[in-house]
């Protein structure tokens, strides 16, 4: 019954430590299952689950060995295992304790930044072919480097006036940007782990657990409810200097140096890690798509096949997604003033590459802009799209269809 208690006593330890992080990193097998539940819960309640494991252990300790059945019978020599074990079993969760809370929790890996600096486009000393994640709110522009948010995971900002978090999860490729306030009320996010190999994010206020490729919390207190998603996109710095010339440049924090260096590869998806490694075939886990969402519809469109001009409706909007190079994308609804355009690419010996539509021969640029013929001056309307990972766009948007020519 002693051996039992101990026993039990020391398993409910382990696995109060274990568990709670196991289902919410990327540790073998943890993420192809929906344990998220579970999860929460024993990370909720495990102060409980630590006295509940502690009490039994006492307990254990506190029963009397039972009395010889034959008390004349001699005497067996005591053994130092059950002492040498207990403390054995003692230090070893004292080091798992110490390694599921210190060492291998996701905010405890991943930092926020010592200090958050921004440049002008003529000071700046970032490669112009780095990715980005652009926003604009309230007439401001602000550009925000991959690799640099990547290793951050979020970045809390103001802009236009507006408090603003910029998100990344290279394990799925998704670039999102969100507004803080929840009811109104701003709130500070902490990255607790993943779900699905999706960041995820712990609110302070009630500790709900956030997606960060949909905002939606997904346990605690707020489940259900989702951030409001303020527009972005993702471009290389040169393109988004190009569209916005008074953008300013978040800057590396030269605390972070090392950490940023390990992802100069991610961009282009030449990085090894296997978590972020690009599968170069079509509709494979890893290979790049570009969603897009529209009247409750999600479409992907497979980037190796991508030609410059792919016409398609998503749901009933007309799309229109450009790539204008090997890197930077753009997705518009087709529809002006009514009427659905069709385009095809075109160069113009003064105007440089872009677009016609068939309806009036217009000339429109690689922004969406109509610089020649009747429709002279009109936008195309971006619509909001995103490049990751297959595997990220399928399962948080389950009815996704694929585009095939």
């Amino acid at each position: 019954m002693r051996r039992l208690l101990l026993i039990l006593g020391f398993f409910l330890l382990f696995a109060t430590e274990i568990l709670r992080v196991y289902f919410i990193m990327p540790f073998p097998g943890s993420q192809h299952r929906n344990t998220l539940q579970l999860a929460y819960f024993i990370d909720q309640h495990r102060i409980w689950f630590r006295i509940l494991g502690f009490v039994i252990i006492g307990y254990a300790l506190l029963i009397q060995p039972a009395k010889r059945a034959n008390p004349y019978a001699p005497r067996r020599k005591k053994s130092n295992w059950p002492a040498v074990a207990l403390i054995f079993f003692t230090v070893l969760y004292a080091v798992v304790f110490y390694l599921f809370n210190y060492r291998f929790e996701a905010d405890n890996m991943f930092h926020q930044p010592h200090s958050l600096s921004f440049t002008d486009s003529s000071n700046h000393r970032l490669d112009e072919q780095r990715l980005v994640i652009g926003v604009v709110v309230g007439g401001e522009a602000r550009a925000y480097p991959i690799r640099l948010i990547g290793y951050h995971h979020q970045v809390r900002d103001s802009l236009g006036h507006q408090a603003i978090m910029i998100t990344y999860c290279t394990v799925c490729r998704t670039g999102r940007v969100y507004s803080p306030l929840v009811y109104g009320r701003p709130q500070t996010f902490r990255l607790v782990g993943m779900d699905h190999f999706n960041a995820m994010f712990e609110d302070e206020k009630t500790g709900s657990w956030w997606q960060q490729a949909t905002g939606v919390a997904v346990a605690g207190p707020l489940k259900g409810t989702k951030l409001a998603e303020i527009p972005s996109g993702q471009f290389t710095l040169g393109a988004w200097l190009h569209m916005h010339p008074d953008s300013k440049i978040m800057q590396p924090d030269s605390s972070y140096t090392k950490q940023y260096a390990n992802l100069d590869d991610y961009d282009n998806g030449k990085i090894e890690g296997s978590l972020e490694h690009r599968d170069s075939g079509s509709w494979k886990a890893k290979s790049w798509v570009i969603g897009v969402l529209a009247g409750g519809h999600a479409r992907a469109y497979d980037w190796s096949t991508l030609g410059p001009v792919t016409e398609d409706s998503v749901g009933t909007v007309p799309v229109l997604v450009y790539r204008q190079d090997s890197v930077n994308f753009r997705v518009w609804s087709r529809l002006v003033d009514g009427k659905t355009l069709r385009f095809k690419p075109a160069i113009r010996e003064i105007l440089g590459a872009g677009l016609t539509d068939d309806a009036t021969g217009g000339f429109w640029n690689g922004d969406g802009i109509c610089i020649d013929g009747p429709l002279k001056g009109r936008h195309l309307q971006p619509m909001q799209s995103y490049q990751e990972f297959w595997h990220s766009w399928r399962y948080f948007h389950p009815g996704t269809t694929r585009f095939k020519r």
